[in-house]
């Protein structure tokens, strides 16, 4: 019976890192299916999320329904940049230099039909906080309700992924009470302010107030590379759809009314996969040809 990758909706881990894989230049289809065929021995859903991008399956001539590349979003007042990968993998441990073994397995796996295309180191900070300061994830489903959110009926799951990066001078050059309008929320206590203005990112992206509902399922991660980091935002659902209404209402596309978390982070990937369920503890990929 087939079942779904439970990382997807588990507690974050305290170290991870997320990879992004292209296919090599004149790569054969039997070289991919083998390499894909020692990833499904080491993708258990838990300590490696996968996920398929729509050149992966193409290549394969591998029909996943609702799979496609992230394009942007029609519109848009911001630029929101289209990163389309072959293969995503997002690795999770507790410790880090299991993290560091576990990418090596990966790569090694990999390394006859994939090339490596971007490498972010994530981590857990103050108790589950962006790098900002403010709480990530707090409207995220629990239980039940998380499962009907980002898991579909076969176990499959579909990510949109946006790597967003900090200008940390602009924020800490904001007063608290406009960063703090600016979110929605108190930084201290997490409470959603009252009297927010229309543009505060709450405000934008309350999920219950799109027709219909938009709720996903966010994984996300603050990351840091050098002096740089930010946020890996990461959102599960059933489709891409609820994760578009939102941006385009971030992005002005929907109102011309674009989110005030512009006014300090700006997205540099996007990139959408399909992330495929468990069969007796392995990857199924038999969509792809792959057994």
């Amino acid at each position: 019976m087939s079942q779904h990758q439970a990382a997807i909706v588990q507690a974050l881990p305290l170290h991870a890192v997320y990879l992004s894989f292209d296919l090599q230049e004149n790569v054969s289809q039997s070289a991919v299916r083998k390499a894909l065929q020692q990833l499904q021995t080491l993708a258990d859903g838990e300590r490696l999320v996968i996920g398929i991008g729509a050149s992966l399956a193409g290549f394969l001539q591998a029909s996943i329904p609702g799979l496609r590349e992230f394009s942007g979003i029609a519109g848009s007042k911001v630029r929101l940049p289209a990163t389309p990968a072959a293969l995503w993998c997002w690795l999770r441990e507790d410790e880090r230099g299991e993290l560091l073994h576990q990418q090596i397995r990966l790569q090694q796996a990999l390394a006859g039909a994939f090339v490596l295309q971007q490498k972010t180191d994530a981590f857990k900070y103050a108790g589950g906080r962006d790098l900002s300061g403010y709480e990530d994830g707090t409207e995220n489903p629990q239980g039940d309700e998380a499962l009907a959110v980002a898991i579909a009926a076969d176990g499959s799951s579909y990510v949109a992924i946006q790597q967003w990066e900090h200008r940390f001078d602009r924020l800490q050059a904001m007063p608290q009470a406009e960063q703090d309008d600016m979110i929605g929320r108190r930084k201290d206590d997490n409470e959603e302010l009252d009297d927010a203005p229309e543009s505060a990112h709450v405000k934008r992206t309350a999920q219950e107030n799109f027709e219909p509902e938009a709720f996903v399922m966010r994984r996300s991660m603050p990351w840091s590379d050098g002096a740089n980091g930010g946020l890996y935002f990461v959102a599960f659902a059933t489709s891409y759809a609820a994760f578009e209404a939102q941006l385009r209402r971030m992005s002005g596309a929907e109102d011309g009314m674009t989110d005030a978390l512009f006014q300090f982070t700006q997205p540099q990937t996007g990139s959408y996969f399909w992330c495929p369920p468990l069969l007796s503890g392995k990857a199924d990929l038999r969509l792809l040809g792959v057994s």
